[in-house]
């Protein structure tokens, strides 16, 4: 009897809908650090973040992804 080879067909992972950066205050400077991404629900009432670090002062602002870079355009940020 010949075996079979069943595969279950998984999906690519979905790209971030936001990347996570820690973002803090040196004089005048702002440093960004990205530390992590999140992802809308299905029923696009929420999401899930992912963080890979936990920064302890600064703040975490998230910022949807810009191809072809790996910063975001710093001074176009609201702040709050």
């Amino acid at each position: 009897m010949a075996k079979t080879q069943t595969q279950s067909q998984k999906s690519d992972p979905k790209a971030p809908d936001f990347l996570a950066w820690h973002v803090s205050q040196r004089g005048e400077k702002s440093y960004w650090n990205k530390v992590g991404a999140a992802w809308m629900h299905k029923d696009k009432c929420g999401y899930t973040i992912q963080l890979e670090v936990v920064p302890i002062n600064g703040r975490i602002v998230l910022r949807q992804p810009i191809e072809d870079s790996a910063e975001p355009e710093i001074g176009k940020e609201e702040r709050s």
